[in-house]
């Protein structure tokens, strides 16, 4: 009898034992009815209470549990499917390159850790159900992390590993009559735990779906479809080949939308292929995702039907034309989105609501693609992307960065795995056919990916050769060739993480054997994403570059409660957990928890947008990036606003074809009557979609044009008072007041109530995002920080040390100007003037002026910062919206009016940083419920304002680690800006903000802006 040995977990070349044979995926159901209704009596499902005990390590788990004798339903019920740390055992950890086992114990690749490595005992007692006795039965478990020992009985099945394709398993022998235990143990790391060191939390358990199954006498196992057009797109052939137990025969159905396209009956054998060719096929696309529906009815040699296979085929040419990436004859442009698998509430078991969500929303912000980075999903993913229609790099469950990312610079690649090794070999050509044997039917999988930052060398290489013999109707990728290109030719496209535009177009200047596509870019952590339009304005002028992949989609974060009981969004190291790499598990264009948009995303909207409009006074260039779609198939719009208020909406026809461009005249006049004129120009949808409803906006494009009007001049007096500590200026409704004192305004009464809360000060510092931390702006631009801290009107300079530097005071007809020079403490000393010009009406007009000092360099953010009561929480605005904008992130936004509460500008990312930002500002207001408050107004000199409102400072964000470390809510926290820096974005651990959405430091700096209360 066989038994199972736990050291061969340690073993490389001990991954697989007694574990059936890879393949399709395909359902099938004993009727037509029952396919129908997509239940089937083939399987039936394990899922739900399991006994469970849980060990640190093999040593402490019970031997011996598995036998048949042995009782176990006195333990602990788990749930299944469920990551044990998701259920109150062990923790989970998120690290990214480092092994989640470094700092603990010192093992290489063929060792395992022996004293901390969790060891889960799992048993099922079941009933064989009445309608399965008598056949043969089965088993799957769709996902075990990451090695899986199985016994019925007390006989040992089987063992497997690779954590995220089935492993199944025949238990036929096994079985008695009555009640059966099944025993499973799955051990934390195992051998192949070297390599999946992926950036994620590390789980493990029983994680996805489990089920007992059968089959009938006569049964296709392994399907394998192809419908492949030829070059002339009018004539396809349809390839079903299958392999099979039992002799019958199989009767082939095609249809589309209910209309019969073939029908024949075949003879089955146990291994066949059959052919047919299909005229003019409608062609499957991310933009017109065409299925048929094919059905195969097996019956036995009596005519006796035994199962009914339904499945969905797609027509599609995906191939590599003169170093080019086309689909269906067309250069295609990725537009898309790396996607862990992942849940806030229940780690990398998504829910299908979950999974729905994701891909509803990547629709309908023009995402087209997905990698699974950098493993399988479950299987939903693949059929539900057929569907919808988006593009798929599926990736083999492979990353070892950990050996390796120093081993690139010593040379020494000993302990570097999977490389060049014979004995990790057979392991990897294992992960690659069963990804692809699942995998293969699925029209939306265009290139296969053998896995991830796992360096080069020969095994790679043979997974390359693995995919290429088995399917020559898609392209390879993989992009660890850029660290090691020993083996150049383990991918189809030259494949890189995070350039620069200016590397890629360097790169392909020198080499254009192959396309270029970047597997990761544009590093969403926190608030990011900025300048991303440089990498998709790239895409239509260099032919080579086919795109990217955000990384990535969304943050990985877990639910849990701080101290108080309150519920937060935890990442790593928030469990305990060591090592850990803390917050860098937060990179997605969605949040966690919800899987709502973040405010990144209005951004990867427009830039993946299909449609580009230009618009003019009177005319707009629609360009029609789409390759198979005409603009006719959209609703076009036209809306004319003046000063943020729409005027004019109108409809126009266009019919632009794929791939062309047309001007048009709009439907609506050029405007003269005095204001400011925003035209937009949008696309939508005419029908309803499995993705969106009939509306949805998928394309815009805006113009904005200027009608000179005459300024009002207040001509209303006002009144100075002098003191010796104060200065008061006063209208009709009223009243301000400057401190001598204290060395600024100190109040601002309008109709009886006093309005701020304290002196507003100069400001420089913003709290920094992620990526400034990645690119050591905080140290860089500390001194910025002290200035806005801790600037002061009193001299602290030698012998005048602690002498105030006293306000000038300027009237003028029917103004007064009060200007205060605050001195900075940076190195060398600098001084920055503030005045205020106050008139009749009570409209501050606000400059704040600064001689650069050439040491300094220039600052993070040029503005005021004020502080109201936070009664004061209604946002109004005329500017860039409504999502936050920045100035290298803000082409997605329109110009209109926009409303919002303070609260709503902090945006949910995991770690507080700064967030709220409104580019590009006419006027906005903040009130209370009773729309009183103050009013902030660009002035001409200056420009539109950068505004922002916050419950918190800049300093009081920076100071939080958690949303839950912030303090309680006192007060609106306002900045108006003439600038601030930009975001950055091209990664979070070196790349700075580019240069041009930087602030210019290199001649004196101005900025004017007023306010007044309502």
């Amino acid at each position: 009898m066989r038994r199972f040995d736990y050291e061969k977990v340690k073993d490389p070349t001990y991954f697989r034992d007694g574990r059936l044979d890879a393949h399709s995926d395909h359902d099938y159901y004993a009727s037509i009815n029952e396919a129908g209704e997509g239940s089937s009596s083939f399987r039936y499902s394990l899922n739900g209470l399991w006994k469970f005990h849980y060990a640190k390590n093999y040593r402490s788990a019970i031997q011996g549990f598995e036998e048949e004798q042995y009782c176990c339903k006195s333990w602990d019920d788990i749930y299944v499917p469920a990551h044990i740390q998701m259920e109150g055992y062990d923790a989970p950890q998120y690290a990214n390159v480092q092994y989640p086992w470094e700092g603990h114990e010192d093992i290489h690749p063929g060792e395992i850790p022996e004293k901390f490595n969790p060891v889960a005992s799992y048993v099922k007692y079941f009933y064989v159900p009445e309608h399965m006795k008598g056949k043969r039965l089965f088993i799957s478990f769709e996902g075990a992390e990451s090695g899986l020992a199985l016994w019925l009985n007390g006989q040992f099945v089987g063992y497997s590993e690779d954590s995220f394709t089935p492993s199944e398993f025949e238990l036929t022998d096994y079985l008695k009559d009555g009640e059966n235990k099944l025993a499973a143990q799955v051990f934390k790391w195992t051998s192949s735990s070297w390599c999946e060191d992926q950036d994620f939390f590390r789980f493990s358990g029983i994680y996805r779906d489990v089920y007992l199954f059968t089959v009938p006498d006569v049964h296709i196992r392994d399907l394998r479809i192809r419908a492949i057009p030829d070059e002339t797109l009018k004539k396809a052939e349809l390839s079903v080949s299958v392999k099979s137990w039992g002799s019958g025969k199989a009767v082939v159905t095609l249809a589309k939308n209910g209309t019969q396209i073939l029908k024949e009956e075949k003879a089955l054998e146990a291994d066949a292929e059959y052919t047919w060719s299909v005229e003019e096929p409608a062609l499957w696309s991310a933009e017109e995702p065409e299925l048929y529906d094919l059905t195969i009815e097996v019956f036995d040699e009596n005519g006796n039907l035994q199962e009914v296979i339904p499945e969905k085929v797609g027509f599609r040419r995906f191939e590599m034309k003169d170093s080019i990436m086309t689909l269906n004859g067309k250069r295609i442009v990725f537009k898309g989105a790396n996607r862990h698998e992942f849940s806030s509430v229940s780690g990398r078991h998504v829910s299908e609501a979950e999974l729905r969500k994701d891909l509803v929303t990547m629709k309908r912000n023009n995402i087209n693609a997905i990698r699974t980075c950098h493993y399988p999903d479950a299987s939903l993913i693949y059929r539900l992307c057929d569907e919808f229609g988006l593009y798929m790099i599926d990736e083999t469950n492979l990353e070892s960065h950990g050996s390796w990312d120093v081993a690139e610079f010593t040379k020494d690649f000993t302990y570097t795995v999977p490389h060049d090794k014979p004995e990790w070999l057979d392991m990897m050509l294992d992960r690659a056919n069963s990804m692809y044997q699942r995998d293969k039917n699925h029209p939306a999988i265009l290139i296969w990916s053998c896995g991830n930052e796992s360096f080069g060398g020969k095994d790679i290489y043979e997974m390359f050769q693995l995919f290429r013999r088995e399917d020559p109707t898609r392209l390879v990728h993989y992009e660890g060739l850029f660290h090691d290109r020993s083996y150049n030719d383990t991918s189809d496209m030259e494949s890189q993480m995070y350039p620069s535009v200016e590397s890629i177009k360097e790169f392909l200047a020198n080499d254009r054997s192959k396309p270029f596509i970047c597997c990761e870019y544009t590093h969403a952590m926190g608030n990011s994403c900025g300048a991303m339009h440089k990498y998709t304005d790239l895409t239509d002028t260099e032919p080579l570059y086919q795109g990217g992949f955000i990384w990535d989609y969304i943050d990985q974060s877990i639910y849990k409660k701080d101290r108080y009981g309150k519920e937060f969004l935890a990442y790593g190291g928030d469990f305990g957990e060591r090592p850990t790499d803390y917050n860098f598990s937060g990179n997605g264009i969605v949040y966690g928890g919800n899987r709502d948009e973040s405010p990144k995303m209005q951004e990867v909207k427009f830039n993946y947008q299909n449609i580009t409009a230009e618009v003019s006074d009177t005319q707009v260039r629609v360009i029609n990036k789409n390759l198979f779609v005409n603009t006719d198939q959209y609703e076009c719009r036209v809306t004319v606003a003046r000063d943020g208020k729409v005027i004019r909406t109108a409809s126009m026809d266009t019919a632009v074809e794929p791939l062309s461009e047309h001007t048009y005249d709009l439907p609506v006049p050029a405007e003269t009557k005095a204001g400011e004129y925003a035209v937009t120009v949008s696309f939508h949808l005419k029908n309803d979609t499995v993705w969106a409803e009939r509306g949805h906006e998928v394309a815009f494009g805006q113009h904005v044009y200027e009608v000179k009007k005459e300024k009002a001049v207040c001509k209303k007096p006002v009144e100075i008072i002098r003191s010796t500590h104060n200065i008061g200026v006063r209208g009709e409704s009223f009243e301000v007041m400057f401190s001598v004192l204290n060395g600024g305004l100190t109040s601002y009464r309008y109709a009886g109530r006093e309005m701020i809360e304290m002196i507003p000060k100069p400001n420089f510092w913003r709290a920094p995002i992620d990526n400034d931390y990645g690119c050591q702006m905080p140290m860089r631009y500390a001194q910025w920080k002290s200035a806005s801290m801790y600037l002061s009107f009193k001299e602290f300079r030698g012998e005048k040390w602690g002498e105030p530097i006293l306000p000038e005071v300027e009237e003028k007809e029917n103004t007064v100007a009060v200007t205060f020079t605050y001195l900075m403490p940076t190195v060398p000393v600098s001084e920055c003037r503030l005045t205020y010009e106050v008139d009749g009406d009570g409209k501050v007009k606000t400059t704040l002026s600064y001689d650069p000092v050439k040491e300094l360099g220039d600052m993070p953010e040029f503005g005021v910062m004020f502080k109201f009561n936070a009664d004061y929480d209604h946002v109004t605005w005329y500017g860039l919206g409504p999502a936050e904008t920045y100035a290298d992130r803000k082409h997605g936004a329109k110009l209109g009016i926009y409303q919002n509460l303070v609260k709503d500008n902090m945006a949910e990312y995991l770690v507080p940083q700064e967030c709220g930002s409104k580019e590009e500002v006419r006027y906005a207001s903040v009130t209370d419920r009773k729309g009183r408050g103050m009013l902030f107004e660009m002035e001409e000199c200056s420009g539109p304002m950068v505004f922002s409102a916050l419950p918190y400072t800049p300093h009081e964000i920076e100071n939080a680690m958690h949303v839950f470390e912030l303090p309680e809510v006192h007060y609106t926290v306002v900045r108006v800006s003439k600038a601030q820096m930009g975001i950055g974005g091209d990664d979070s651990w070196h790349a700075k903000t580019h240069e041009e959405y930087l602030l210019k430091a290199d001649e004196k700096m101005e900025f004017t802006f007023s306010f007044r209360g309502i």
